[in-house]
């Protein structure tokens, strides 16, 4: 049996065309179109606080943080989160959840919003935001709208649009690798 030697990484220019694939095999096409996307398209991602995973240095598994601004929160959202087929149901997923989500609250964000499946998402500290609460640009379903609030006042202050904001300079994570067996 092979024994896998999985890296956590923080993310550089390097990963971006393997990611491109494995994002590409986990959503397909039609993944450009979705609001969550969208609004990625507004303005970069924070590679400090974006992840990849590397099996014997390949990279099979990848999450990345976008600023946003969620009504008056400063926030990052999360994703897209993708991991190889060949890896899958492994805990890779969860455990770059876990570095991104931990990464953002030591680098001063107000919350890690998401839109994806709350009974994946809520054993890792996410909670449904209010119900229409937000609005994105396209549709959403606002049942799959979570948070991780970071602030204590997160909740009350996610009203309104949703949107990239410009990086601040506010976070404060270390490149480093986390090695697990």
């Amino acid at each position: 049996m092979h024994k896998h030697d999985l890296v956590y990484l923080t993310e550089d220019a390097t990963h971006d065309a393997a990611i491109e694939v494995i994002n590409e095999e986990a959503f397909g096409p039609g993944r450009h179109v979705r609001a969550a996307a969208r609004i990625r398209e507004q303005g970069p991602h924070d590679r400090h606080l974006s992840f990849i995973c590397a099996d014997d240095g390949e990279t099979i598994a990848s999450v990345r943080m976008t600023p946003v601004l969620a009504g008056s929160v400063k926030g990052h959202l999360l994703g897209p989160l993708a991991v190889r087929p060949s890896h899958k149901n492994r805990g890779i997923g969860r455990e770059l959840v876990r570095i991104a989500v931990e990464a953002a609250k030591r680098g001063g964000s107000e919350g890690v919003i998401l839109v994806g499946d709350p009974p994946y998402y809520r054993p890792l500290g996410f909670e449904k935001v209010a119900y229409n609460a937000l609005t994105f640009p396209g549709p959403v379903d606002p049942a799959r709208v979570l948070v991780v609030p970071i602030a204590a006042d997160t909740h009350e202050r996610l009203k309104g649009m949703i949107g990239w904001r410009p990086y601040d300079g506010v976070h404060f994570a270390e490149e480093r690798a986390f090695a697990i067996s």
